[in-house]
């Protein structure tokens, strides 16, 4: 049965796909932008005050989450350094440090700075959402389920911790739950964070999305798009819902927005598939050698686009052994569910089934009901000769989402299954 929610918003006018960037004058009015001007005329009127140096890293860190460029870190890195240069032990600080960690997906580094901050500020609700966001990236789920109960338990229905509790419901499969976080966040942000409420609306529409409820999603999009136009996280489910419904060149114009944003080895991946759903075989290989390059410059970095080279290798180029190679490593450094996934279809690849099998389950038991996850253990099941589990694993990835971008080699799958000789007929 489909899941469904009351929604919140109302109904827009604006098409979200051929939305342009916004003007300098839009621009102008995002709340980072105003923070960061404040943050400059404090630190003109007294540059011996280190706080005014933390605003000013916060307001780089939200300014890099409303455009998605994540040079904006390197900026809040100096501005942290220019705050300890004048108090090396300011606290808040030394907050915002394991904030900017995260944002740079130093996760390791961003739950050991802000476990060290808990210690010496065990009652700040903020710095035990970073422990939650860590460890959740680090794949230490009951971690990060223990950091965000602390937050609600300090204090209760706060946004920070709705938000960290709706990302790990919607981990351990409770898109219901997820979404009632979701709303009571959305009815406590302030009409002022503009791109805060996109971002809540988005993450709405994504549910709905996934749930197979189309038009609920257009509605929560084109809000989140008015309120704040091309918001990066938007872009890319508005990608996601074009392809649903068919589609595929506004998918693909989209996310080719998001590249020009953006031109990162993620966006590069996104926007070569959507190229080759479209058939546009000429733009798709050179994105794809645009990735592979762009992947590979960064690959021992901590932002880097290594899950989305080892699917590249394994279901485009085929090179097994790399996506091996690269998939091991990757999820030594963090074994999240999404990364435990790459490693099992790259097993698999090698013909490691018993392994890819092992793996392929172990990320299911988090709870996360992804179509692709399901999908996976289901041809994973199948060529380890289990066609039954196969079968049932198919049917959960269609039941998650049956307009996923798996929903078609499911039912394939499923149908070539159906069509199998069983062993008695095979003896007739």
């Amino acid at each position: 049965m489909k899941r469904s929610w009351p929604l919140l918003i109302g109904v827009f006018l604006c098409a979200v796909a051929s939305a342009q960037w916004p003007t300098q004058a839009q621009e102008t009015l995002t709340p980072a932008l105003q923070k960061i001007a404040a943050a400059k005329k404090a630190i003109e009127s007294a540059p011996d005050r280190p706080q005014s140096y933390n605003q000013l890293a916060i307001a780089f860190e939200r300014r890099a989450a409303e455009t998605g460029d994540v040079s904006f870190y390197d900026h809040a890195e100096e501005a942290l350094r220019k705050s300890f240069s004048i108090s090396a032990a300011n606290l808040e600080g030394q907050k915002i440090r394991a904030s900017v960690l995260l944002g740079e997906r130093r996760y390791q580094e961003a739950v050991e700075q802000a476990t060290a901050v808990n210690k010496l500020w065990p009652d700040d609700v903020l710095v035990y959402g970073y422990i939650a966001d860590a460890q959740m990236a680090l794949g230490n789920y009951a971690a990060a389920e223990e950091a965000a109960q602390w937050m609600l338990n300090l204090r209760p229905g706060n946004i920070p911790g709705m938000r960290r509790a709706a990302d790990l419901r919607e981990a351990f499969g409770d898109a219901d739950g997820a979404a009632e976080m979701l709303s009571a966040e959305l009815v406590q942000t302030a009409p002022t964070e503009v791109a805060d409420r996109a971002y809540v609306m988005t993450r709405l529409g994504r549910l709905q999305l996934a749930a197979g409820h189309l038009n609920e999603a257009e509605k929560l999009l084109q809000q989140a798009h008015d309120l704040f136009p091309n918001l990066p996280y938007t872009l890319e489910v508005v990608a996601e819902l074009r392809r649903a419904q068919g589609r595929l060149a506004d998918a693909a114009q989209v996310l080719n927005q998001l590249y020009l944003m953006n031109p990162s080895a993620e966006q590069a991946y996104k926007l070569a598939v959507a190229l080759e759903r479209e058939g546009q075989k000429n733009y798709t290989q050179s994105t794809y050698r645009e990735f592979e390059r762009k992947a590979w410059q960064a690959i021992d970095r901590s932002a880097n686009a290594n899950v989305e080279l080892v699917f590249y290798y394994v279901d485009h180029a085929g090179k097994p052994q790399e996506a091996l190679q690269i998939a091991k490593t990757e999820f030594s450094r963090r074994p999240n569910v999404y990364a435990r996934d790459a490693y099992a279809w790259a097993l698999a690849a090698n013909g490691r089934l018993a392994e890819a099998r092992k793996q392929v389950e172990a990320a299911l038991e988090v709870g996360t009901r992804d179509p692709g996850l399901f999908y996976h253990a289901g041809v994973i099941a199948t060529q380890s000769r289990d066609p039954k589990s196969g079968a049932a694993y198919f049917n959960a990835s269609l039941d998650v989402n049956a307009l996923s971008e798996f929903a078609p080699a499911a039912r394939q799958a499923l149908e070539k299954l159906a069509s199998a000789p069983t062993i008695a007929s095979a003896g007739k």
